[in-house]
């Protein structure tokens, strides 16, 4: 995704307002939207650009620039019609990548059959998690191992391609552990620090959290 794209996020629950408040925190402009008003007056405190509207209807959806966005996170809580509507209306003005929360995998099933990118099961995926991910330009995935250090499944950059770890010094430049290598459907720990990288390789880093922002 990244820190360029534009994003929305419907429903300001706690895993709602999670995803918004650490995108905000991390200097991105989002549209936040819930029916609630007692909901959007306590979240504006917090995200700037909050919105109360019901975002089911089709003339919402236009009316607050959706068809602008890149990506939007549906997270309204209790209500699968509603993340429904909201899916496929956003996917219908060509919103590029819509994320939507489910409460089972019955429900996430249905919701990509009705055109939602990607799913997430909020006890299996934390909001916060998934805000780092969004804005995260080029980590496959975060996995925090305790406060400040996480693990991430980097891609290679197109930069580091035919170079080999010794000769990148990743370790001295972004504070960076490789600890093992994806290559195809095989995974490596034993890693040979004097083989070249490849674009198709996937590096598992450990890294403190606060540093990996120098890869973006």
């Amino acid at each position: 995704m990244g820190l360029n794209k534009t994003y929305a996020v419907f429903g300001l629950g706690r895993y709602g307002f999670a995803v918004a408040k650490e995108l905000v925190e991390n200097g991105i402009e989002v549209i936040a939207v819930d029916i609630n008003e007692d909901i959007v007056n306590d979240a504006s405190l917090v995200i700037p650009y909050c919105k109360c509207a019901d975002v089911t209807e089709a003339d919402v959806i236009k009316q607050l620039g959706i068809s602008n966005v890149d990506v939007v996170v549906i997270a309204m809580a209790g209500s699968l019609e509603a993340s429904i509507m909201a899916t496929m209306l956003c996917k219908e003005i060509g919103v590029e990548t819509v994320i939507t929360k489910c409460s089972t995998e019955m429900e996430c099933r249905i919701l990509q059959k009705v055109g939602a990118d990607r799913v997430v099961i909020p006890e299996s995926e934390s909001g916060i998690r998934l805000a780092r991910n969004l804005i995260s330009s080029g980590f496959v995935d975060i996995m925090d191992l305790s406060k400040g250090v996480s693990m991430v499944e980097l891609d290679v950059k197109p930069e580091w391609e035919g170079k080999t770890i010794i000769e990148l010094n990743l370790r001295k430049k972004y504070s960076i552990n490789i600890v093992a290598i994806i290559n195809g459907e095989e995974l490596y720990t034993n890693i040979d620090p004097e083989k070249p990288l490849s674009c198709d390789m996937k590096l598992i880093v450990i890294a403190d959290t606060n540093k990996l922002k120098k890869l973006k």
